[in-house]
């Protein structure tokens, strides 16, 4: 612990330990401390305020997702079964870290800021994410939308991206509330099919967006 590195990132792990097991409101800045074992002072060295440090821990999470995304992406694939792929993979990760999803886009909680020590800002993980989502939409507009017939104008493939993750977005968020459940025959949070059981809805909205597979 007396080097600087291994104290910071431990205050980081005890806070995304946390977010899993008790959920945002147990990431108190003196409760983070006392579970890392250092005095409730010490996490100010390296986290100037409390929104820093939900900062770095929700960092971990669009880690977490990149790393997922990593995995399985490959965006020189067809496009449409690309962005079919990043939008299970969303809300698949949404499902799975359901209290971590929340921090990671709580930007009144957030920082996104430089770091004190200078390390990523945290929109710097977080843009990168969306980037690939407009460039598999870019791709798909050039390579199968012309074969569709459009009523208008083609709309710019950000626009185009960013409606179809707040879509994603939503059915993540709107499952985590229970409210999904009220409405349709959808999994309660908590499901362990929740994923599963979400699929006919994530591929809806990817066809609303997109068009359908086989026009």
């Amino acid at each position: 612990m007396e080097d600087g590195t291994p104290l910071r990132e431990r205050l980081v792990d005890v806070g995304v330990e946390i977010v899993a097991a008790e959920g945002i409101a147990a990431l108190g800045l003196r409760e983070i401390a006392r579970r890392a074992g250092v005095s409730h002072g010490a996490p100010r060295r390296y986290f100037p305020t409390h929104r820093s440090l939900l900062s770095a821990i929700a960092g971990r999470g669009f880690d977490a997702l990149k790393d997922r995304l990593d995995t399985c992406l490959r965006l020189d694939g067809d496009p449409r079964a690309q962005v079919c792929l990043l939008a299970d993979v969303y809300v698949g990760f949404a499902v799975e870290h359901r209290p971590m999803f929340e921090l990671m886009f709580r930007h009144d909680l957030l920082d996104g800021g430089d770091e004190a020590d200078g390390r990523s800002r945290l929109r710097e993980k977080t843009l990168p994410l969306f980037a690939s989502l407009v460039a598999l939409v870019a791709r798909h507009q050039r390579t199968g939308a012309a074969r569709r017939p459009s009523p208008g104008p083609e709309p710019a493939p950000d626009v185009v991206a960013a409606a179809l993750w707040a879509n994603l977005h939503g059915i993540a968020q709107l499952w985590s509330w229970g409210s999904l459940s009220l409405t349709l025959d959808a999994p309660s949070p908590g499901d362990p099919h929740a994923h599963e059981s979400l699929a006919p809805l994530i591929a809806r909205t990817v066809d609303a967006h997109l068009g359908p597979a086989n026009p």
